[in-house]
Formats: C-alpha cells, structure tokens, sequence
C-alpha cells in the first residue's frame, strides 16, 4: 500500500531525479516531492504534509545537516535520511537523530532498508512482515516456517538453504529473489551467497581476507561492496538502541 509522502532534496540534478525515480518506483511510497535547495524544500514543507526527507549533505546555502537542525524543530518533524557521497559526516548524522544515511550511487536494495525504517519509525501498519510464512518440506511433509525464525539464507544453486536455530532447510527460490522480497522485514544481502537478518548478528569484525559477520556462531564473510552499507545500518541500529 502506498502511504508515505517523501520530499528529496539535492542540487545536482541528475542525482536527484535518479533519487526520484527509485523512491517512486517502492510501493510504500505514495509522492515523491523534489527541491533543489534548503529555501525550497522549506517552502514545500510549509505547503505539504511530509512523513520523511531525504537530504544532500554538501549543497549550496544552507546545507543538509542545518536544514536538518531546521527540520528537528518542527512541531511534527518528518523522518530525515541524508543520501550523500561522502562518508564523513555519518557520527555527527546519527548525533542529530537522523534516521538513516545512505551513500551514493544509491542502490534500490539499500533504499528500501531506509524506507522500512522510515515506516518502521512512524508506526505504519503494513501487512505483518514477520507473520510471513515459508512453505518447507520435512520428511514428506509440508510445513509452514515463520520468517521469523531464519537467522540467515546461504545461496546454493537455484535454491536457497534458511538457517534457524534448530537446522536448516532448502527452498527452491534463488537467494537474490528472497533478498528483494525480504528487504523490508529486517534483511540484509552482505554477500553473494549470504542474506542475513541484521538483529542476529552477535560481531562484525575485520580479518586478513576482509571483514566477516557472526551468527548463531558461524562466520560468514562480507562482499567489499557489501561493508559500508551494512557498517551503517548496525550504527544505525546501536543509537536507536542508545548504545554509543
């Protein structure tokens, strides 16, 4: 269902229609409002109803991080995300209580984290992610597991293994469908053999070959491309949970 009404701001224009077209392209979102500057996007939020505001850091004038103090002292200030392409200001982003902080180029898997963060925040009832239920056959027999219950999925093949806290259990859907379709329910692609629910990971730590995740005692390795995303998104989990 769409519900959310976002404004995006940046001044560079190709930037932000490619911000546009990603945001209008999630169905939670119902209108994209767009600005090239701070006096502008304060002049749409002064006309219109806005549930959250993705930001530019470094723009001319008031930059993202001001209009975002501006933004705190609203009545009923919308969530605020900064999509940026530097990855600098992410400690003094979480310190103004921002809800997320994405890089550039931004990938449509990564947006959708925040916007499920964004719906998350603001309490919209969605359909129930975590009742979702998976179809497994064990001994003959179909069962219906909880996505709740995976801690993490591990590629094979055209199937799909999901780990839980008592076995494991093969599906024949690819991991990159379940990675598209799981993105709003707490998932997170760190590899490409592995999807893992953030709220399981129990370290993240760096090692000779790259960094790597533990789960359920197991470590699973994390792709380059993979690291900044996810170092993000486990800060961002740490101060909403007021660890510092």
């Amino acid at each position: 269902m769409r519900t959310l009404r976002i404004l995006a701001v940046d001044d560079e224009p190709p930037a932000l229609d490619e911000l546009a077209y990603l945001l209008r392209s999630d169905a939670r979102v119902a209108e994209v409002v767009t600005a090239s500057d701070a006096t502008e996007a304060l002049r749409v939020l002064r006309g219109a109803d806005i549930d959250a505001a993705f930001l530019d850091i470094r723009m001319p004038g008031l930059d993202g991080m001001e209009l975002a103090r501006v933004l705190h002292r609203f009545a009923k200030p919308p969530a605020v995300v900064f999509v940026t392409a530097y990855d600098d200001r992410a400690a003094d982003a979480f310190d103004l209580g921002v809800l997320d902080y994405i890089r550039k180029p931004v990938e449509p898997e990564r947006l959708s984290e925040s916007l499920r963060r964004i719906v998350s925040a603001l309490g919209i009832k969605t359909s129930g992610p975590e009742t979702a239920v998976i179809p497994v056959e064990l001994a003959g027999t179909i069962k219906l597991l909880p996505r709740a219950a995976v801690h993490y999925v591990e590629a094979q093949g055209d199937y799909a293994r999901l780990h839980t806290a008592d076995g494991s259990h093969l599906v024949r859907v690819a991991l990159a469908t379940l990675a598209e379709r799981w993105s709003d329910a707490g998932f997170a692609r760190i590899h490409r053999s592995y999807l893992v629910r953030l709220s399981q990971i129990s370290e993240l730590r760096l090692t000779s070959s790259g960094y790597v995740v533990v789960i359920d005692g197991r470590t699973l390795p994390v792709a380059r491309r993979h690291t900044r995303e996810l170092k993000d998104m486990l800060l961002r989990a740490a101060k909403q949970d007021g660890i510092r």
